[in-house]
């Protein structure tokens, strides 16, 4: 089983960190270098992608053979992704350049037997460089440059590891480092559920996940606030686009501000497939059910929300990522059809007689109740025996770091059939009667 780790890089010296960025540095150059010449060559009829010039001599007294190596292997690989894309026809563009300048991206790839990492109190990575930069910052023939390690990864112990990725993150001013590993499907960090309880997830347009248990738990997290700073990012590059020049397609600001955007979706996202496995475990979830969006995806709906559902939600990366860390935990992940959750009235079970206004679902048979929470539990319904009442749902903001839980939840829930019942909501952690926000009342009740 194939996981990573990633932690912060922290060099010890000065001299230590003006080597790592020569180092970075210089990989961009070599990427942008073999790239262009790919490129090169895919525009030329008799060129040929695959033959290119050899770069150890000028790049290995910096990097090293093996480093220059493994970038020419990874942009090889960027390039078969291409071809596979284009195939089906999905392909959005050749690969692309590391920057150029003081706006060069600084990253590199480093081959699994030309690193090494030391966990414990002191935790260390050491990587191996080119005999040029040795020579020039004082290193022995032998000796490779040492790195301080921040952070406490899942994966300390695994079978094999594979090729590191370093790069400098400037929206944190850090260095970072991914560092892919195999460990055995009996690892002891994996564990077991304690019960055979499933759960259901409902993927929504302004909430990311609605999600239901066979325990009675619901859990909500909502997505308004996280869309929002996506939407003004979007319109900000917009707007960046119109001023460019005739025949200029990018610029420095624009490339910032779409790996800012990208950045903070993924970060949101992965937090939030840890935060919701690690509470389905402790409820003895076994199973969890996702709905595809696969129709959903395809149907034309205001240009709001296939904004959320096509750019934001990246809804195949957060199953991945989702099903990779419920694989942890001993959790299976099944992608299910859930046609008609989000229209049906689980009191009377009609889809005619309903209406969706915002987060709120009702019925001509009285029934109100908050639509995705709703939509989770009858998709629930269609694989499992949902006895038990529902607890009041606990609903999650994104506070840029973490998802927390607002107030009132886990209040006993009201009847979701009586008209005289308001409909409270939460605003500032008062209640509201404004449904824009997200309801706690009457929200499942059967």
């Amino acid at each position: 089983m194939k996981r990573t780790n990633e932690f912060e890089v922290v060099p010890q010296t000065d001299a230590d960190e003006e080597l790592l960025c020569r180092m970075l540095d210089a990989s961009a150059a070599l990427w942008n270098e073999i790239n262009y010449e790919r490129r090169t060559n895919f525009e030329d009829p008799d060129g040929d992608v695959w033959e290119i010039d050899e770069y150890r001599g000028r790049y290995g007294g910096v990097l090293g053979a093996s480093t220059v190596q493994q970038i020419e292997r990874k942009n090889r690989e960027s390039w078969k992704s291409f071809f596979a894309l284009r195939e089906k026809g999905e392909a959005t563009g050749k690969p692309g350049f590391w920057g150029s300048g003081d706006d060069r991206e600084l990253r590199t790839y480093i081959r699994n037997t030309s690193y090494s990492v030391e966990w414990g109190e002191y935790s260390r990575l050491e990587i191996l460089v080119g005999q040029d930069l040795k020579e020039k910052y004082g290193l022995g023939y032998r000796e490779r440059l040492r790195l301080e390690v921040r952070g406490d990864p899942n994966w300390k112990e695994y079978e094999k590891q594979g090729r590191l990725e370093l790069y400098y993150d400037e929206y944190s001013d850090q260095f970072r480092a991914f560092q892919p590993v195999t460990i055995s499907d009996d690892h002891s960090r994996l564990a077991q559920p304690l019960a055979a309880e499933s759960a259901a997830l409902d993927i929504g347009a302004n909430n990311i996940v609605a999600c239901t248990t066979t325990t009675g738990e619901q859990y909500l997290y909502e997505g308004r606030d996280l869309f929002e700073r996506f939407r003004e990012t979007t319109q900000r590059i917009a707007e960046l686009q119109s001023k460019l020049e005739d025949g200029q397609r990018s610029s420095k600001r624009i490339d910032r501000l779409y790996r800012r955007r990208t950045w903070r979706r993924d970060h949101a996202m992965d937090a939030l497939a840890r935060d919701l496995i690690e509470r389905l475990y402790d409820e003895g979830v076994l199973t969890v059910y996702v709905g595809d969006l696969t129709d959903v995806l395809e149907t034309n709906w205001s240009v709001r929300t296939n904004a959320k559902l096509h750019n934001f939600w990246a809804f195949r990366r957060f199953v991945k990522r989702l099903a990779d860390t419920a694989e942890e935990y001993g959790i299976t992940v099944e992608v299910r059809t859930e046609a008609w959750t989000s229209q049906e009235c689980p009191n009377c079970g009609s889809t005619e007689d309903t209406t969706r206004h915002q987060d709120t679902l009702t019925c001509t048979c009285g029934f109100e109740g908050h639509a995705d929470l709703v939509a989770s539990k009858t998709f629930l319904r269609q694989h499992e025996t949902v006895a038990r009442p529902m607890a009041r749902p606990v609903c999650l903001k994104w506070d840029s770091h973490n998802w927390l839980e607002t107030p009132y939840s886990h209040r006993p829930n009201e009847e979701h059939t009586n008209p005289q019942v308001a409909s409270v909501v939460v605003r500032d952690g008062e209640p509201s009667r404004d449904d824009e926000r997200v309801m706690l009342s009457r929200t499942n009740s059967a």
